[in-house]
């Protein structure tokens, strides 16, 4: 499994904010602007808090399993490798919405004098904060879920005679 890449993960928000700008500026001309949900940076901060919750634990099980602790369960590798793939695909997902929100955002920043559109511009920020977190969460879920690396892979093995 391939790790996140933060390379990719901007370049998705930076692709989707310039269509969602465009496509806002474009939606503006034709009529009224479609509105932000005030759910969205809700739901995405419930996401980030998921994820954080779900690495903590297995953080704690982990280290438990490694202190070998009387009692301590050990952490099952498909219940790990599901959780990692949940937290890439949470993460280029919310670097979707994140973008989205943000173009529609900063479209919405020209008419910041007019409350519902400020009020939307808000909401915009706040999803992209809580996309951000949302990441953020995913890397500490696959960094705890990361397996030590071997020592031959390291190079630290005893050279063959």
């Amino acid at each position: 499994m391939k790790e996140l890449r933060i390379r990719t993960l901007a370049g998705v928000f930076v692709v989707a904010g310039v269509l969602s700008w465009a496509g806002a500026r474009l939606w503006n001309a034709v009529g009224t602007l479609p509105r932000v949900p005030l759910a969205a940076p809700i739901v995405l901060a419930l996401i980030a808090v998921v994820l954080l919750a779900t690495a903590l634990s297995l953080r704690a099980r982990l280290k438990a399993q490694r202190e070998r602790r009387p009692g301590a369960t050990g952490v099952d590798p498909l219940l790990a490798a599901r959780a990692v793939v949940f937290g890439q695909a949470s993460a280029l997902v919310a670097a979707l919405v994140a973008g989205m929100y943000g173009g529609t955002g900063a479209f919405l920043l020209e008419s910041l004098d007019v409350p519902a559109r400020r009020d939307q511009a808000i909401y915009a920020g706040f999803s992209v904060l809580a996309g951000i977190a949302v990441i953020a969460a995913a890397f500490f879920l696959e960094r705890v879920c990361k397996l030590p690396e071997d020592d031959e892979t390291n190079g630290n093995a005893a050279p063959a005679a």
